[in-house]
This record gives C-alpha cells, structure tokens and sequence, in this order.
C-alpha cells in the first residue's frame, strides 16, 4: 500500500475511533502511565535526564506512532537503563550513551533482518512467557513498591483504604466497560496532588520556554553507559519491546489496522532513540506491558497516544520542570492500582498459548468417534500441555532471575531439547526442516523454521 494511502486510512481510522468513543480513548491514553511516571521523576530528580526533552521527544514519538500504525503503541522508558541509572546515580551523558548505544544496536539489528529472523525462531509459546513474565513482574511491583509500604489511614491523602477504593472503582468498571477507569483515577490523582505539593516549598523546578541544549557523550561516559546499561538493555528490548509487542499487537487487533513488522517497530526504536538521547531525553521504547494497558482501559487507536503526545509536548514546551513537583505528588496508592491493572492485562495472553493455528491433515476424515479423530484430539491435546510448560518455564525464568533473557534462553532450551533427537534421526536420512509445531518433517530445508501462526500483513 503507498505511504499516502496508508496515512490516509490511518488517519480515519483514528478520527472514527475517537468520535465512537472519546472517554474510553483519553482514558487508555493514561494506561501506561503507572510504568512511565516512577521511572521519569526519579531520573529527572537524580540529574540523569532532561525532563522538558524528554516530554517533547517522548510526545513527538507518541504522535507519530499514532499517526503511523494506528496502535496505542506505549512510549515507555528503558527499563533496565533507567533502575541502572537511578541506582548508580548516572550523569546525563553516561544516560544519553545507554540511549545512543541501544539505537544504535537496534537499529542494525533491524537493517541486517536479524529481527526478522529471531520472529521466525523464537516459539510462540516462549514469546507469550515473555509478555506473561513482564505483566507478572508489573503486578510484584505494583504490591512491594507501591501499595505494601502505605500506611492503613495516613496519610490521608495516599494509604490503603485509597488503594482498596480504586480497586473497588476497577471492578466497577469491568462490569461497564464504558466507565473511562484511568481518565477518572488519573484526574483525581491530580487534583490531590495539586493540593498536596501546593503546600510545600520546591526549589529548583521552574516553568519556562523549552530551550534545546546538545548532550554529547565523551570518553569514560560511552563506557559506563553502553557496557554497564545498554548490554542488559539489549534483551529486553528484543523481546519484549519488539518481539513480544508486535506479537501482543496481532492479538489485540487481529483484523485492523495491520500489524506492524519486528523490523519497522525496531527502527521506531532505533529512531527515536538515536534523535531524542542528543538532547537528554530518556532512553524510550514500545513494551507489550504499556500495549495491554492502554488497551486494558479503552485505547483502540492512535488517536490514544496521539493526545497523550500532544499533552507531553505542550508540557515539555511550555512547563518544563515545573511540573516534576506534582508528578512526585500523585498518590502512590492510586498509581499502584492502575499498574496492577496493565500487569494483569498483559499476563492474561496465557488464555490463548495452548491454541494452535496449525493446519491438522486429515481433520475431517472418520467418523467423530473414530481412531483418526481421537488421535488428534490427543495429539492437540498434547502439543497444549507441551506449549503451556514451555510458556511457564520461561516465565519462570524472566521472574526468579529478574531477567528476561534467562527467561527466554530457558524457554528456547526447553522447546527445542526434546526435538533434537529427531533431527538426528531424520538428517541421516536426508534433508529436514521444521514443522509448525517444530518436529522435524522430511524433504525440505532446515532452515524452512517457521512460527506457530501464519504471519498478517505487515508494515
């Protein structure tokens, strides 16, 4: 499809989505705001970014990705990058090499087809441990960091009868999906934090024109912020920023708009990250948690994220860091419920990792009760046990370790170990190449690897 026309059916999809339903899409515009909030205060009040950057860069990100795919693709931080940076106190140009590091890295993955060849590799099953590990990892942290440390009725404005109210407030709106949840809780959260940090003195955090000033790494910096960041960033970004995110993309919106390729999200990645970390903004990326979150609390389009960007660039512009004070401000009991939310919607892909969209020769054959039939139905029923474990071994994995690619080295290892036997037994005979369900099939290529479901149309 050419670039105008795409565009053009984008956009309509976005302006009819938005007038069907405006609550529900500002209010998935503030899905992922559980994930991106802790992270940015924390690294603009360690000195490791540049705030007013960081909000015009992550909107422009934001809007252009809406106006690109259609998706309420999340613009989220660098995970890793950013515990990293606030534990060891990073500068901002020992943060901006992590950020220019991981575009870089990205970006040639994306140009040489390594993305799309781990997409061919990397098991289903394994893919969906991953968004599974990631929503579970939300869900830790949303009751250790969050809601745990808060006190039963003090203070009054932030404890856990708050919390145990937004929670009873996110029941009710699972009951009427209408009612806009994070639009609702988001702006009580502001006007409590308004009033609370309107009480209190802050210094150093002043409104003001945005005025763009170049962070340029030097020497010691590129060292510390590639090998001690961007290394353990790498995985994690694969997978579930890229790998995991396009996949959760194709689950969520099987019919339209189209699901974009490993290789357009990386370059998004790469891009954004190779522009916006020359000016000290965070190291950003798309995530599959921020994904089913936006999506958890009605985001169906980028008109979404398109306002969410237009408000981050308004801020970045024209409030700056004035803004640090208020976002430090939001009760935490609230924030912790809203991530609790993302994370359980991001674990729900578990539902769907024993289904198989394998073609079953001979499926109509016999009778229903016959021996073919009920060898498929063990057959199917085997391959869903074999699917599940793989699934929870990698989950495993990304949750005991604190690390998603032990999580995905584990799940690859316990897909593949099984198979080899097989192939050993085939490629004396001749050559091989792997089945839907990796076995080995006789008369083709080897490296004929494919996933478990056909792929859509992409970008």
């Amino acid at each position: 499809m050419p670039l105008r026309q795409h565009l053009r059916t984008i956009a309509e999809h976005n302006v009819r989505t938005l007038r069907a339903s405006p609550l529900a899409e500002l209010s998935g515009a503030l899905g992922d705001l559980g994930t991106l909030l802790p992270l940015m205060i924390a690294m603009a009040v360690k000195g490791s970014i540049d705030l007013p950057a960081t909000l015009v860069f992550s909107g422009l990100t934001n809007i252009f990705t809406g106006v690109y795919y259609g998706l309420p693709l999340p613009v989220q931080p660098m995970k890793a990058i950013a515990a990293i940076a606030i534990s060891q106190s990073f500068s901002k140009e020992e943060t901006m090499a992590a950020g220019l590091a991981m575009g870089i890295a990205v970006f040639l993955l994306s140009a040489t087809g390594s993305l799309r060849w781990l997409n061919r590799v990397v098991p289903v099953p394994v893919v969906k441990g991953i968004q599974v590990g990631a929503g579970l990892a939300l869900v830790i942290s949303a009751g250790s960091r969050l809601i745990v440390p808060l006190r039963w009725t003090s203070p009054a404005w932030d404890n856990k009868v708050w919390a145990l109210a937004a929670f009873a407030l996110l029941v009710m709106a699972a009951l009427v999906p209408k009612l806009p949840y994070a639009l609702l809780v988001f702006t009580i959260g502001l006007i409590v934090a308004a009033g609370v940090s309107s009480k209190t003195q802050h210094d150093g955090y002043y409104a003001g024109i945005w005025r763009p000033s170049v962070v340029v790494p030097h020497g010691q910096a590129w060292r510390t912020g590639a090998v001690d960041a961007a290394i353990p960033q790498l995985p994690l970004t694969t997978l579930n920023s890229i790998l995991a995110v396009t996949s959760l993309a194709a689950s969520l919106f099987p019919t339209f708009p189209p699901t974009p390729s490993t290789t357009s999200i990386g370059f998004s990645v790469a891009i954004a990250n190779l522009v916006g970390c020359w000016f000290g903004a965070m190291p950003i990326c798309h995530g599959s948690g921020g994904l089913a979150g936006q999506y958890r609390f009605g985001a169906r389009s980028g008109a979404s994220i398109i306002a969410l960007g237009l408000v981050k660039l308004a801020l970045g512009l024209f409030v700056g860091s004035a803004i640090v004070p208020l976002l430090q401000s939001f009760p935490k009991s609230l924030l912790g419920v809203m991530v609790l939310a993302a994370g359980v919607e991001l674990a729900k892909v578990a539902q769907s990792v024993t289904e198989s969209n394998d073609d079953w020769e001979g499926a109509g054959e016999g009778s229903e009760d016959g021996p073919s039939a009920q060898k498929l139905r063990l057959d199917r029923e085997q391959e869903g046990r074999e699917r599940w474990m793989v699934m929870l071994v990698t989950v495993s994995g990304c949750l005991a370790f604190k690390n998603d690619a032990v999580g995905f080295l584990a799940g690859m290892v316990w897909h593949w170990a099984p198979r080899v036997p097989g192939w050993l037994t085939l490629a004396g005979q001749g050559s091989i190449r792997l089945g839907h369900d990796g076995r080995a099939e006789e008369g083709a290529d080897l490296l004929g690897v494919s996933r478990d479901a056909p792929e859509r149309g992409r970008l």
